[in-house]
């Protein structure tokens, strides 16, 4: 699971700030870095250590933002 840089406070706010711009995920793995170019990613809001009140799917394709459902 990982979070967002700039801890957007829901999912609209997410979308209308990610898409069709270049991902910034806050990695939150200890097994190493999730993210690893194009493809689907889950992220968490608005901070992934204190506060998880929402979920989003992150896709990437190009290098952009694609979708957040």
């Amino acid at each position: 699971m990982m979070g967002w840089t700039s801890q957007p406070k829901s999912k609209k706010a997410l979308k209308e700030e990610a898409v069709g711009k270049a991902p910034k995920f806050l990695e939150t793995s200890f097994h190493g870095l999730e993210y690893q170019g194009d493809g689907t990613y889950y992220v968490v809001g608005p901070c992934p250590y204190t506060s998880r009140k929402w979920y989003a799917e992150v896709v990437v394709a190009g290098g952009v933002v694609t979708k957040v459902k």
